[in-house]
């Protein structure tokens, strides 16, 4: 007979109290032995639960000890190649006749693997962030921009000692565009983290054997920054388990439904206020506000430098007749220029000399006339020693701003192409 709670209660508060016990059991309707049992108990803590054993009938002494060979002889035999659960109960109905249910030989296979059990498991633990640490991952995103549909690319950035999320969009994953959202980012803190955890990416950095092999112009932009870098492991994104989620969660709340701007820049403006506001909402591991907590982040973060860094690579590259250049595959005529490129100086059919100013991008020589038709600026009409068909090399710029000219350097012409990453 099991007792209810409340009556052994009332049991050991009457006896306390000193009512005889066949009293206590008058007034319960209870036996006096079951009285006496729960008034006497010393201890009535929770009894812990003991692991009820079950009988296993069908199971045999003389099939459990062929089960166990089996499962010996498995440990030699290849690890694609060895008994089931399954196989063991198919061949025990098929070579001993077993007369028992799958159940029950599975359980027994599952308490031997168990018992049997060599070396450690495969463990974890939850990873301890220094202040000033930032993780950087990317995800893919559709958005309408201008009215086409864009597949881009949202570059987040996690600070995992405050839970701060900041993201910006981007048209690819190249090294002059992860610079560049890089950059945008931390001008959005205001500091520079003291190190960025990235994954193995080729646009920034790949290890391979324990080695590190690094793009150049990412080496540029953390010694600019001076901030330093790890690698995580191949296919190990849980050591870097913030950012991994913090890119599913910015685009499950800013970026559902899909937006539709009229600039990649308006995107910019929404995703910047949206993290802001998540931040602001948002709690740290500990429970603190994510405000509260990123002051320590700041703090061990390092201030911004003077300038600016220019996320941008120079490409020596050569012209064709037509004035366009091919960089990485991409043929775009060069944009803007100081340099004055001469194009056909023998044109055809007695017509007069002209030179074709890049800095006026003209449109291509019809079929019929087979010459330019240009706009001359004053610098394509300066004198100038007679000009080849052939090609001038130059050097130009590619890099993640949209088309706004820029003072060159000396000897070096810059030129950006018209689809960036900044828009």
């Amino acid at each position: 007979m099991t007792v209810p709670l409340d009556e052994i209660s009332d049991i050991r508060e009457m006896d306390a109290v000193g009512v005889p016990r066949a009293e206590i059991a008058r007034r319960l309707s209870l036996s006096r032995n079951t009285v006496a049992k729960y008034a006497d108990m010393a201890d009535m803590s929770p009894a812990a639960p003991e692991p009820r054993s079950r009988a296993r009938r069908a199971l045999g002494p003389d099939d459990a000890a062929w089960i166990d060979a089996v499962l010996e002889a498995d440990s030699g035999a290849p690890r694609k190649q060895r008994h089931t659960a399954k196989r063991i109960y198919d061949r025990l109905v098929a070579e001993r006749g077993y007369k028992g249910s799958y159940s029950t030989a599975r359980r027994y296979v599952r308490e031997w693997r168990n018992s049997h059990r060599q070396g450690t498991e495969e463990g974890y633990l939850e990873l301890e962030w220094a202040p000033g640490t930032a993780q950087v991952d990317y995800g893919n995103f559709e958005a309408v921009v201008a009215g086409e549909r864009l597949a881009l690319k949202l570059l987040v950035v996690s600070l995992p000692h405050s839970n701060a999320r900041y993201a910006r969009a981007c048209m690819s994953q190249r090294s002059e565009c992860m610079c560049e959202g890089l950059s945008r980012i931390f001008g959005q803190v205001g500091r520079a983290p003291a190190a960025l955890v990235l994954d193995n990416a080729t646009e920034a950095g790949r290890m391979s054997r324990g080695e590190v092999t690094e793009s150049r112009l990412f080496s540029l932009f953390r010694a600019h920054y001076r901030c330093a870098s790890r690698y995580c492991n191949p296919y190990s994104g849980n050591e870097k388990g913030s950012v991994e989620n913090a890119v599913g969660f910015i685009r499950r709340n800013l970026l559902v439904p899909v937006p539709s701007v009229g600039s990649l820049e308006e995107l910019n403006g929404l995703l910047a206020a949206g993290c802001e506001r998540l931040n602001a909402a948002s709690r740290c591991r500990d429970g603190r506000p994510v405000i509260e907590a990123l002051a320590e982040d700041l703090a061990a973060m390092a201030a911004l430098p003077a300038d600016p860094f220019d996320a941008v690579r120079w490409v020596r590259a050569r012209a064709d007749k037509r004035g366009y250049v091919t960089v990485d595959g991409r043929e775009s005529p060069p944009f803007p220029l100081t340099l004055v490129l001469p194009f056909r100086h023998d044109v055809p059919n007695g017509e007069r000399r002209e030179r074709w100013d890049t800095r006026h991008p003209s449109t291509p020589p019809s079929s019929s006339s087979g010459r330019w038709s240009s706009t001359a600026s004053a610098a394509a009409r300066t004198p100038s020693s007679p000009a080849s068909s052939a090609a001038t090399p130059a050097a130009y710029r590619t890099g993640s701003g949209g088309p706004t000219p820029r003072e060159p350097p000396p000897t070096r012409t810059p030129s950006r192409w018209p689809r960036s990453c900044a828009g």
